[in-house]
């Protein structure tokens, strides 16, 4: 069942929990997930990310998103991650996403304010939901070094900044920064809940939490009970697939990549029902 972003945050809402946000890069991956949230009866979000446009453009994935979240037997969001140029956002709309993301944090406030609001002007009338960002995470989507952020502290995002921002945006979902990072962590991140509740209060909006990957379950469980109602996550889940891929490949028991494909595919289904069994608080 096809949902767009705001209804299906609204069930996070009003049953405490998060709903897991996962990149699709390939068919693989979006069956994967798909398959995960319906074995667990879970809504779940799917996402294309700009940075994955390279390996399956969106007008090519993009319409096999949209049709297989409207067979699922579960509510499924299809979301357009860190969008940073708007001909992709545009192009997401066109193609019957029901949420993007405007990724414009890297700029200065006003210039975020106001793409921000052109985005959510023509995503509204379109019936789609819109998710922001303010703040800056340490790394970027693709797990390079942001540029600038040095003490991440820094960048966390304020909340009376938060306030004023929503207010004047009207977005649906804000992406916050509190001590997490995208990609793999070398050691367990340092989280400021704090941040998280002050926002949330400020803004009486469903926050994100960014680079979800390698958080442990305590933190994960701590950042829903403080107001993360979206949680990203890829790393982890793309690295299932490769290991088992790799594991396949050197048992040297099939000379096909059809094997090789749905070991890996399996592989990442069982980590994202691990992952949305945490974020459901099951």
């Amino acid at each position: 069942m096809l949902v767009n972003l705001k209804e299906i945050l609204e069930i996070a809402e009003k049953e405490n929990k998060a709903i897991g946000m996962f990149n699709a890069t390939g068919f693989d991956s979006l069956q994967a997930i798909i398959a995960a949230a319906e074995e667990l009866e879970q809504p779940v979000i799917i996402a294309h990310a700009e940075v994955h446009n390279v390996y399956n453009d969106v007008s090519l994935v993009g319409p096999a998103m949209v049709a297989m979240a409207k067979n699922a037997k579960v509510p499924v969001c299809v979301h357009l991650d860190h969008g940073t140029s708007l001909e992709m956002i545009w192009k997401a709309l066109r193609l019957g996403f029901t949420s993007v993301m405007i990724d414009a944090s890297a700029l200065p406030y006003e210039e975020n304010l106001a793409l921000t609001k052109q985005v959510t002007e023509i995503a509204h009338a379109m019936g789609v939901s819109v998710e922001a960002e303010l703040g800056r995470l340490v790394t970027g989507e693709s797990g390079e070094a942001s540029e600038g952020v040095t003490r991440p502290e820094d960048f966390y995002t304020d909340p009376e900044e938060a306030k004023a921002f929503c207010a004047e945006t009207s977005v649906d979902a804000l992406a916050i920064a509190f001590g997490t990072a995208h990609g793999f962590y070398t050691a367990q991140p340092k989280l400021d809940f704090s941040v998280v509740e002050n926002v949330a209060a400020a803004t009486g909006l469903p926050l994100v939490m960014h680079g979800g990957s390698g958080v442990s379950d305590e933190g994960f469980t701590k950042a829903i009970n403080a107001g993360i109602r979206k949680i990203n996550y890829y790393s982890y889940m793309s690295k299932a697939g490769y290991m088992a891929a790799k594991e396949k490949i050197e048992s040297g028991t099939t000379n096909y990549l059809h094997d090789v494909e749905y070991a890996a595919m399996q592989a990442m289904k069982e980590d994202v029902k691990k992952a949305i069994s945490v974020f459901s608080k099951l």
